[in-house]
């Protein structure tokens, strides 16, 4: 072998999933290092009630009116001005400090003063009687295994909200790492054969987790397609499998003749496990999202039988599959579209009906799912969206951006079902009471995990107060 065909037989194999996972272990390295810093053992800090987390984020603003936090005094009130009501409180200047503008005069994120009714109808659902829109009956269904909080809110008024709620930072603040990769910092994965930390669907505008921790705590982002799940994957030209493996073999004497010449070079250790688990993912990811041994009855509770839910019920079957085999966070993002999908300035009947009818039955199906299988009681589903929409109406059909209040729900992991916290005002404007920032929904994770966020700190980066959160008790069973 020449030493330029040596030179691209290495480079061949450096790339796809072999340096993916090679990327990953040098950068766990790396971080365990920095600034005199000590990794994570993946143990948690105190006993943990849940074990993995998939995480639904419905991409563009929800709309929490007609979702979560039914407000009937939309109705009452449609088309009058806000200010000529009795809710005109609700636009005191200093209830309105929180937001910090990106764009001045932005054609979005205004306030929008004319009240909107109610775009469709509501009751209440379970056992416990929540609250629940029409757009969500088969989620309604399973409003007793949920825990609705419907006082969050949040200080961006555009888009970049995706990031804040994911960090915890605003779109003007330095990028920090997400909750996603925080939490695979802190524990890791639970499967060698698979990646720690899984994304699915549209990311928003910033593609990375990891940040300031490295990209081995960014998500690798998946396809549910058993043939190209994943970017590089395959290797270049045809090779059969028994023809690979004899590559990795001779990759990997030559790498432990170094070792024994270099025992030290843990550098070249993580070179040596990447490659044995570069081969095991090109197996086991695809094995993960092919259904062919999923029964008929659980491919229809996911709504594989009909077009509208198939594409986001194949995302949540899989990543039911894939907690089962031990992946610690999964996040599955819906909503296409610079902003999302759910962006909804215009028409928001039409759309909004459209996107809750291809994610309801879904995620209802995954709830049932996971808990006839036992699995609810250890894995945390959270459902949340960036902001919430605007009482009032923006281009006479649609609603505008709304960080002042809006709701998320959770589920599993040793939360309370049919407990619907918090509140916003009769006209969905304030979180009014028990109001939750969004780091609070991290902390309540992070504490069902058995993490504490403050021994996670990296040395030379401190974070801030508002960064940890708190967590929200009055869910936690």
């Amino acid at each position: 072998m020449t030493n330029q065909t040596r030179r691209g037989f290495f480079s061949n194999l450096s790339t796809g999933c072999a340096g993916l996972a090679l990327s990953s272990l040098l950068q766990q390295e790396a971080v365990a290092n920095l600034d005199g810093g000590k990794k994570p053992d993946g143990k948690p800090h105190f006993a943990p009630k849940a074990k993995n987390v998939i995480w639904l984020f419905m991409r563009g603003g929800l709309s929490h009116m007609e979702s979560f936090d039914p407000k009937p005094a939309l109705t009452q009130h449609a088309g009058k001005s806000i200010g000529d009501t009795q809710f005109k409180y609700v636009q005191d200047p200093d209830l309105l400090k929180r937001v910090r503008v990106v764009v001045v005069n932005d054609a979005n994120g205004q306030q929008r003063n004319k009240i909107y009714p109610l775009q469709v109808g509501y009751k209440k659902r379970g056992e416990s009687g929540i609250e629940v829109s029409d757009w969500f009956p088969h989620l309604g269904g399973c409003i007793d295994d949920m825990s609705v909080v419907r006082s969050m809110w949040t200080t961006d008024d555009n888009h970049g909200a995706q990031i804040q709620f994911h960090s915890g930072r605003h779109m003007l603040d330095p990028r920090v790492p997400t909750i996603g990769a925080w939490v695979t910092y802190g524990l890791g994965s639970l499967n060698d054969n698979l990646p720690e930390f899984i994304g699915m669907g549209p990311r928003y505008f910033d593609v990375r987790d990891g940040h300031y921790l490295g990209p081995a705590y960014d998500a690798v982002n998946l396809r549910v397609d058993p043939n190209n799940p994943l970017d590089y994957a395959k290797p270049q030209g045809r090779l059969s499998r028994e023809e690979q493996k004899l590559e990795f073999g001779l990759v990997n004497r030559l790498n432990r003749l170094a070792q024994r010449e270099y025992p030290d070079d843990q550098a070249l250790a993580a070179r040596i496990q990447s490659y044995e688990l570069a081969f095991e993912m090109q197996t086991a990811v695809p094995q993960v999202i092919n259904f062919e041994n999923e029964t008929e009855s659980t491919q229809k509770l996911y709504g594989l039988d009909e077009s509208r839910t198939k594409s986001f019920g194949m995302q949540l079957l899989a990543a039911r599959r894939f907690i089962e085999r031990g992946v610690r966070f999964i996040q599955i993002m819906h909503g296409s579209g610079a902003a999302g999908a759910w962006d909804s300035h215009s028409n928001l009947k039409t759309s909004h009906a459209n996107l809750s009818g291809q994610v309801d039955r879904p995620t209802a199906g995954l709830l049932k799912d996971l808990k006839q299988r036992g699995l609810l009681d250890e894995t945390l589903v959270v459902f949340a969206t960036e902001f919430g929409r605007t009482p009032g109406s923006q281009n006479s059909n649609g609603r505008d951006h709304h960080p002042y209040g809006f709701s998320i729900w959770m589920a599993g992991g040793g939360l309370k079902g049919g407990t619907a916290h918090g509140a916003t005002d009769e006209i969905g404007f304030h979180a009014v009471e028990s109001p939750h920032y969004v780091t609070d929904v991290h902390a309540t994770m992070m504490k069902q995990l058995g993490l504490d966020a403050r021994l996670l700190e990296v040395p030379g980066h401190k974070r801030l107060e508002i960064d940890f959160g708190h967590p929200i008790e009055e869910i936690i069973a």
